[in-house]
């Protein structure tokens, strides 16, 4: 099917260094649609087309299934009236167009109408949390929340107790530095991959101290890099390599490192090299463990499983939880300590996510299909729980937590 695409208008501000037009021109071209109707051209040689008001922001996923569901109207929300696209067929485009910039009222006969909240689902399985899908009206005096919204949509809600607290607003402060200045995600990639690599030079020669405030600083740009990318609509394949192959590699890396710094220092590596195989091994074991309950059990993380699964994530040892272990033995001058507080952190941890893959085997085979634990609606009844408010987007329960208006 060939889609064409018609922006109505334009936002009253930037948002992230972009125009509204150009942002949605980048959402479009994301899913597939690369072919614009100009101002002359109301006969497009399409199968249908997407006209989209450039006066609000949307996200991403309402672009997606916008583009994915012909025939409809979107309105802003359950309880606006605003109409703010349409995917119809090409000789419905000149009633479309009128009934969006409000020269006509006159129902599309055949065409429904929907809202973000029931185009979309709350759960995003790649950001691991669930959110209400956004579409809102850009007002000049609404640029920060705006911004704000857009980066806070582009966090994960199941990540590490360091990722979650401590980089949030900090992040933001740079992406926004970033965004004004005009640097591309991969610049940050690269530069997170140079300090990655001299980190560990730095903690194979004993030097610690140093070694730990380029580690930290970058586990800050790993997260700044995916944040700047979502919120300016910016990815390439090679970007996306780069970011996951440094993440994979440099953790299991810079635990060697160190313990070659200690090899090489007075203090030696503390039960020879056994610290450091308890280390690789739980690490390749952790691994194993998410591949294999994502391969054949579900189409999710094993962290969104249950809500025990989300909070073990803030904690499990992957690396900043574990940095945070080799930091406070380096500030007690016993970086051997911190090494073996992260083997045995990682041992527990492995048999952890080994017990969990052994009861999602049995859950499965006895009950059929996992669900996560984020893909069930709060009850509107009920207080929201510590383990919603934290690992989910603050929501309304009813119907309306879908949209924000128009």
């Amino acid at each position: 099917m060939t889609i064409h695409a018609l922006l109505l208008g334009d936002g009253a501000a930037r948002l992230w260094g972009l125009s509204s037009r150009e942002r949605l021109t980048r959402q479009l071209e994301r899913v597939g649609v690369r072919a614009f109707v100009d101002g002359g051209d109301r006969e497009p040689r399409a199968d249908s087309v997407v006209l989209i008001r450039a006066d609000h922001v949307y996200d991403d996923r309402v672009i997606a299934a916008l583009v994915k569901t012909p025939g409809m109207l979107l309105r802003a929300g359950p309880e606006s009236a605003a109409l703010v696209a349409a995917n119809v067929a090409t000789d419905r485009l000149p009633q479309a167009e009128a009934v969006l910039t409000g020269r006509s009222s006159a129902d599309l006969l055949g065409v429904r109408q929907e809202t973000p909240a029931s185009l979309v689902p709350m759960y995003q399985k790649h950001l691991l949390k669930a959110e209400p899908p956004l579409v809102r009206r850009i007002l000049a005096d609404d640029v920060r929340a705006l911004e704000n919204r857009l980066f806070t949509g582009a966090y994960k809600g199941v990540t590490d107790l360091v990722t979650k607290w401590l980089w949030p607003v900090p992040a933001r402060w740079a992406t926004r530095l970033c965004a004004r200045a005009g640097l591309h995600p991969n610049h940050v990639t690269a530069l997170a991959a140079v300090l990655a690599l001299l980190a560990g030079v730095l903690f194979a020669r004993g030097d610690y101290a140093w070694g730990l405030v380029l580690g930290w600083l970058m586990t800050f740009l790993d997260t700044v890099d995916g944040k700047l990318a979502r919120v300016t609509i910016r990815t390439s394949r090679f970007g996306d390599i780069l970011d996951h192959g440094t993440d994979l590699l440099h953790p299991p890396l810079w635990y060697l490192a160190w313990g070659a710094g200690l090899a090489g220092s007075q203090v030696g590596l503390p039960a020879g090299w056994l610290t450091l195989g308890v280390i690789i091994v739980g690490y390749v074991v952790g691994r194993l463990v998410e591949g294999a309950f994502q391969l054949w059990l579900a189409q999710f993380p094993i962290f969104c499983w249950r809500r025990v699964d989300s909070w073990f994530r803030l904690v499990t040892a992957r690396r900043n939880p574990n940095l945070l272990l080799l930091t406070a033995g380096s500030v007690v001058a016993r970086p051997d300590l911190g090494l073996v507080a992260v083997a045995v952190w990682t041992a527990v941890s492995s048999v952890i996510l080994l017990v969990r893959l052994a009861m999602a085997v049995r859950t499965r085979a006895t009950t059929g299909p996992l669900r996560s634990w984020l893909e069930d609606p709060p009850d509107a009844r009920a207080p929201l729980s510590l383990a919603t408010r934290l690992f989910a987007a603050p929501l309304a329960r009813d119907e309306g937590r879908g949209t924000v208006t128009s």
